[in-house]
């Protein structure tokens, strides 16, 4: 005989509401089956518009049963229901009182035909009503306001899924893709885990089984450590796992973590897929801290706490050297670090460009950029001490070669000198002795410019500069030039800037989709400043083309007058004129200037307020947007078609001093940098034309740690490399714009060769010929190349020549007009064949090809991409090119 169904509060509820809506005015309802006794006997519930009472008994031979109703009719009054749930048959029961009940019998309780009406399915899945596990719950777990409708089937998944919502709280097992990822996300609720752990072990085993069958076998580790009430360990467990499951793990770490997962039983690839799962929801969270956002933060936090824990477990478990390898364990992260101290010498270079390609493999790199760009600082200063030790021959050299290598030293010294913000002592004394040794090397490049500086000054002028470029004839050399084609420059003064700070701003700006010039071929330009180095001396010689001391209105009195002597009106803007008013970042005349005809110069003082105020001793780097207006005046320039030159005044020097420590003694102190009198130790005197101050002589330092004045952050004024060279940066919105003579400086070719763990094949650079020209070619003899090329290297032709030569290159080519010249196009591969490179480096590799990089662009794709396939790609927002070599290879029918 089959089992009597049981009812509860749930079926009956429904039952009635499938019922009432055609019983007249009955109110006698029949059941077969048993009442929950947990269930309450008497309630109410609402029927259409109006609430209905109810009261529940169970009966089990038809004398109770009649009894029962009698008692129910002559006790209420009015429309109140009794239901009677009961095992006695309709043919027991008689006609007589069948007549009462609704229906005309017994009602039967189908539970799925229930669940099917409650979720107002017209269908529902099959395998739903062979999983009476899942019924029982759907039934006892719908919410107050009744499930979501579910369409014209119920499906199992949407049974399921409905279920989790109700039971679990687990909003992201529920909506979106259902993955580990969103599994161990769940496992993190505290909340969620305790209601699952409360659940009846079918439902437990049933939810169970379906998250398997959905997520894969990490969904069998992690309910099995939340059935274990351990699932807030998940994370934790699954970064020690990491390593510990792997084939080369020791036996000893295996049973270790074994113990830890304690209960819990899983097979290998179980494991396995639990760790991975692990691993790419951590991926996940550092990409996200990775925004900046306050969800990024919160990601962060995240991340920190799983690793923080995992540690805690691993040392109780003994795991900790064990997994070392680790690749997200905080512990293992600092063991990357010490490693890299250990080999931090200019003698173990490789060793240290070894230790430094682990350290960023780390996890965690990403959370603690500061930490890892104080570490990558370490290893280039130890690169650059394994070079030979740089010679200062000229003052023209000192000056080049700090703006293009020793410049790039004082930004990594800028960085190690603030260290690591951990404290670990071995990584800190292993800095500072990096840090010391290339000082120490500064120093005596600062020593030797010195001394050469001293008898360059004597004679040193616009007519005899020594082959240096003079601060004075900035605008006539190098701005002026810029106007030659129409287009009216930029010119933004930044007070202070030194070649460090040039270095970082131009290594941002130039990824950003600007185009560096510069007059000197492959290099950047510096200028040497006027003598004291100091901003009434030197920025009015700047502003003026010409040397002199004065204030504001000399310096714009002097611009004005040099452009109007070139024939071209002009606006000088300062500190208290460029700001505007509510709603306009810009001052409107400003704006008016930008947008016209006028060469515009601003001077933005953010870096030398910070040297002022205390704050640059406390920052390692420099973003276009930590310079008040910056960022809106190269906006404006891009817009408006100008080229900019970001020039500086003069450079700075830290202070490094020993908190406490004073002021350098010295007499006759006319600065903080600068005074009179007669050399000490450290100190130079600078005499002749270009010194403004003293009566034409003064005495400066040349050490950086002297200073005659009060503490600040820095100080300039003196005659150290990073003082006296004045670093030029020219920017271009467009190729178009290079001057005659003039060529682009790739983002790829600017850092000096240590900088780098390897270096790229240098990039060529575009060049716009002189207009005129009266110098004849050279001749050669007859049959004899320019610059011969050996036979070896003619014989084989590179991967960009056996594409443009086959076939397909031809046939593609014919339906691209004014396609570029072959060895153009061929060039560009093989620059491209070594990695991605920026727009700016494809425009110079193509030549003349590349004056409008985005027709360059789309026209190499029109070539490469044969069919549509991805050959050559834009990446990085737009602003580089990537060059699929397989694809390529593949596409033309070539050998690489």
């Amino acid at each position: 005989m089959a089992a009597v169904p049981e009812a509860n509060r749930r079926v009956i509820e429904a039952l009635l509401e499938a019922e009432m809506p055609r019983a007249g005015d009955r109110r006698l309802v029949l059941v077969h089956g048993r009442y929950d006794p947990k269930s309450p006997t008497e309630f109410t519930v609402r029927l259409g518009e109006e609430q209905r009472n109810v009261k529940v008994t169970d009966q089990s031979s038809v004398l109770g049963i009649v009894d029962a109703w009698q008692t129910h009719r002559s006790a209420v009054d009015g429309d109140d229901i009794l239901v009677v749930t009961t095992d006695v048959s309709d043919a027991q029961l008689g006609w007589d009182l069948r007549a009462y009940a609704v229906g005309g019998s017994t009602r039967t309780v189908d539970r799925v035909v229930i669940l099917k009406q409650r979720f107002g399915a017209a269908d529902i899945d099959s395998r739903i009503r062979q999983e009476g596990w899942l019924v029982e719950a759907l039934l006892e777990a719908e919410p107050p306001q009744g499930w979501r409708r579910a369409g014209q089937v119920l499906t199992r998944d949407a049974a399921v899924r409905a279920l989790i919502g109700a039971r679990l709280g687990g909003q992201q097992l529920v909506e979106g893709n259902l993955d580990a990822g969103a599994l161990l996300s769940w496992s993190q609720n505290p909340a969620g885990l305790k209601l699952f752990a409360g659940l009846p072990e079918a439902e437990r085993s049933g939810l169970t089984g379906w998250l398997v069958e959905t997520v894969g076998d990490a969904a069998v580790v992690v309910m099995s450590l939340a059935a274990a009430g351990r699932a807030e360990d998940a994370m934790a467990l699954g970064v020690l796992g990491a390593v510990v499951t792997r084939p080369e793990a020791s036996n000893e770490a295996a049973r270790a973590f074994g113990s830890l997962l304690g209960s819990v039983r899983a097979r290998t690839s179980e494991l396995r897929a639990f760790v991975d799962a692990v691993e790419g929801v951590l991926e996940r969270w550092i990409t996200e801290a990775r925004s900046g956002t306050a969800q990024g933060e919160i990601a962060r936090e995240r991340v920190l706490d799983v690793v923080a824990q995992a540690d805690e477990l691993a040392a109780a478990a003994e795991l900790t050297e064990e997994l070392s390898s680790s690749r997200f364990l905080e512990s293992s992260f600092r063991t990357r670090f010490r490693s890299l101290a250990a080999v931090l010498s200019p003698s173990r270079r490789a060793a240290a460009d070894s230790a430094l390609s682990a350290l960023k493999d780390h996890a965690l790199a990403d959370l603690f950029p500061q930490r890892v760009l104080a570490a990558t600082m370490a290893v280039r200063l130890a690169r650059w001490l394994a070079e030979p030790e740089p010679v200062v021959d000229s003052v023209s050299g000192g000056v080049g070669a700090h703006v293009a290598d020793w410049g790039w030293v004082d930004r990594a010294l800028t960085v190690l000198w603030a260290g690591d913000g951990v404290h670990d002592p071995a990584v800190g004394q292993a800095y500072q002795s990096i840090h010391d040794a290339a000082r120490a090397r500064r120093d005596r490049l600062d020593r030797d410019f010195a001394r050469l500086l001293a008898r360059w000054t004597v004679t040193a002028s616009t007519h005899a500069p020594g082959g240096c470029l003079l601060i004075e004839d900035v605008l006539p050399r190098i701005v002026l030039p810029l106007s030659a084609n129409g287009q009216a420059p930029l010119v933004v003064v930044l007070d202070g800037m030194s070649s460090a700070v040039a270095i970082e701003l131009g290594d941002q700006l130039t990824s950003r989709a600007w185009h560096e010039a510069t007059p000197a071929t492959g290099a950047r330009v510096a200028a040497v400043a006027a003598v004291p180095s100091v901003t009434l001396v030197s920025r009015t010689s700047l502003l003026t083309a010409g040397l002199a001391v004065g204030d504001q209105p000399v310096q714009r009195a002097g611009f004005e007058a040099f452009w109007r002597k070139h024939r071209r009106q002009s606006a000088l803007f300062f500190k208290g004129d460029i700001g505007g008013r509510a709603g306009q970042r810009l001052a409107e005349p400003v704006v008016d200037a930008l947008a016209g005809d006028d060469v515009v110069g601003v001077v933005l003082n953010t870096i030398d307020d910070a040297l002022e105020h205390g704050r640059e001793g406390d920052r390692v780097g420099w973003r276009p947007s930590d310079i008040t207006y910056l960022p809106e005046l190269l906006d404006a320039a891009r817009a408006y078609g100008r080229p900019v030159v970001l020039v500086s005044d003069h450079g700075h020097v830290l202070d490094r001093s020993a908190p406490g420590e004073g002021p350098t003694r010295a007499t006759e102190v006319e600065s903080v940098r600068w005074r009179t009198g007669k050399a000490e130790d450290g100190e130079v005197v600078l005499a002749g034309p270009r010194v403004l101050y003293g009566d034409g002589s003064v005495v400066v330092p040349w050490r950086e740690d002297i200073r005659y004045l009060k503490r600040k952050a820095g100080y300039h004024g003196g005659a150290s490399l990073a003082e006296m060279t004045v670093p030029v940066l020219v920017l271009l919105p467009a190729v178009g714009l290079l001057p005659s003579g003039w060529t682009t400086l790739p983002h790829e070719s600017i850092a000096p060769i240590w900088w780098e763990t390897q270096t790229e094949t240098p990039v060529a650079v575009t060049s716009v010929p002189p207009r005129k020209t009266t110098k004849k070619p050279s001749k050669t003899e007859p049959g004899e190349a320019l610059f011969p090329v050996p036979a070896a290297d003619r014989a084989v032709p590179t991967l960009g020549t056996k594409v443009v030569e086959s076939t397909v290159y031809d046939a593609q080519r014919a339906f691209v007009p004014k396609a570029p010249n072959k060895p153009d196009v061929a060039a560009v591969i093989d620059a491209l064949a070594d990695g991605k490179r920026s727009l700016t480096a494809i425009a110079s590799v193509a030549g003349r090809a590349g004056r409008n990089p985005d027709f360059l662009v789309t026209t190499l794709q029109r070539l490469l991409n044969v069919e549509g396939y991805p050959v050559l790609s834009l990446i990085d927002g737009g602003l580089s090119l990537e060059l699929n070599t397989g694809l390529l290879c593949e596409q033309f029918g070539v050998k690489r």
